[in-house]
């Protein structure tokens, strides 16, 4: 492939590509003002990129180039999709089951005051990331703060700040805690008991920025809220295989180096087994409750953002084929070197979705340490928080936090928010300086 590759930077295939993926990212960022799913432009986008590349291929003589390039991109995002697939599904499965309602109500019954609501919350966002996503973790304690903190608007501000910090922070070491550790873990550029030399460096980025926050909380105790939930029977069955799933995809990658989606895809059958005895179980005790349908979860996967993820994708990968990647690469890597280009790529990242980003450093594969794609991979994860746009999980707070949590008090914390940024790239230089 590389014999017959084709620079297509300086043609009109070219450039036209970049405008359209231009245009389909700034449609994306407008989403909420002009109701458009982000899905929509990046699949016609990705659709059309290709449609230049097959074009521009073809007409060469090397039709059979692309088409090895675009298969290459169809498995990469095959893996992701069937991963996401499943994880999405138990956390629709343990929502559905009442596991986050009987969490939100134990943290609201109890009587904390305001700063330890704000300590405690920040500290689960940061353990559960790292197993749930950063996303489905900033809208569970999300929606902890919104009911414990309904008298304190300045207090829910700051809360999902350390929220959004801390679930992104605690993504950062595990690759089921992002989008981004998922992609490199899948490229084994980073292998699962690697990612856990990034805790410390995670803590610091999360810790910084909320003992600077903490003086800001007001020293107060909510009124206590008296709410019964019980778990579904079965709840505690799903977290148990949950757990199961997960050790089962790390050991098809670890022990017989196969793919963890086909681990995941293993776990969704324990799923789906688990289900057959509640539903029957259920019938016979004519108990609604205890009846589990596994394939409504499944129907409720959020397919606007697995469909962007093909659109971003593919698009990015086309951008690849065009050329515009190497050139990137060889300008940023090569100019600037790799300890610079990780921390710059971080940055982005609060600006322009992190997934787009990793995978083109994925595909870029510039030739770095096993420290330097550690400090990819984190400054990826923690960049976003430096603005609440600059992540899923600031987003999603946003549309909940009902104009107590904005774009503006996000921005009143950024400078703390850099502090834990610098404070964590500082962390890992010296406690990982054996990897670089």
């Amino acid at each position: 492939m590389t014999e017959t590759h084709i620079n297509l930077t300086q043609s009109w295939f070219g450039y036209a590509s970049v405008a359209i993926f231009l245009l389909s990212y700034a449609l994306v960022i407008f989403e909420e003002a002009i109701h458009l799913r982000k899905s929509k432009p990046v699949l016609l986008a990705a659709g059309l990129i290709w449609l230049l590349i097959g074009w521009a291929y073809t007409a060469a003589g090397h039709s059979e180039v692309a088409e090895i390039a675009a298969q290459h991109v169809i498995f990469e995002y095959g893996e992701l999709f069937l991963f996401l697939l499943v994880a999405i599904t138990y956390v629709n499965t343990l929502e559905e089951r009442r596991v986050f309602d009987v969490l939100r109500a134990k943290l609201t019954a109890r009587g904390f005051t305001y700063k330890q609501l704000f300590w405690i919350t920040g500290a689960i966002a940061f353990a559960l990331s790292p197993v749930l996503d950063n996303l489905t973790t900033a809208l569970i304690l999300g929606a902890v703060v919104m009911a414990v903190g309904a008298g304190s608007p300045k207090f829910i501000a700051i809360a999902c700040v350390s929220i959004v910090v801390a679930a992104n922070a605690g993504g950062a070491f595990s690759p089921f805690g992002d989008i981004t550790t998922l992609m490199v873990w899948q490229k084994d550029k980073v292998r699962f008991f690697e990612f856990f030399d990034l805790f410390f460096p995670a803590l610091v980025n999360w810790m910084v920025p909320a003992i600077i926050m903490h003086f800001a909380i007001p020293n107060e105790r909510p009124k206590s809220a008296v709410e019964k939930v019980q778990l579904k029977p079965g709840a505690i069955g799903v977290v148990v295989l949950f757990a199961f799933t997960i050790i089962t995809a790390v050991c098809f990658r670890n022990f017989i180096g196969l793919q963890p989606a086909l681990g995941m895809m293993l776990g969704l059958g324990y799923l789906q087994i688990w289900a057959y005895f509640l539903q029957r179980k259920g019938h016979r005790r004519n108990n609604t409750d205890m009846v589990l349908d596994s394939f409504k979860q499944i129907e409720r996967v959020e397919w606007d953002t697995l469909l962007f993820f093909f659109g971003i994708i593919f698009a990015v990968g086309g951008l690849g084929v065009l050329g515009y990647l190497a050139s990137a690469n060889q300008f940023l890597y090569g100019q600037f070197g790799p300890t610079i280009a990780n921390i710059v790529i971080g940055i982005f990242s609060a600006i322009v979705d992190n997934i787009p980003l990793m995978f083109a450093v994925l595909t870029m594969d510039p030739a770095m340490s096993h420290g330097q794609w550690l400090l990819v991979t984190l400054t990826a994860g923690v960049g976003g928080s430096l603005l609440a746009v600059g992540s899923a999980a600031g987003v999603a707070l946003m549309g909940i936090g009902k104009g107590q949590y904005t774009f503006m008090s996000h921005l009143k914390w950024t400078w703390a928010v850099a502090l834990g940024y610098a404070g964590s790239i500082a962390v890992h230089l010296i406690w990982n300086a054996a990897l670089f």
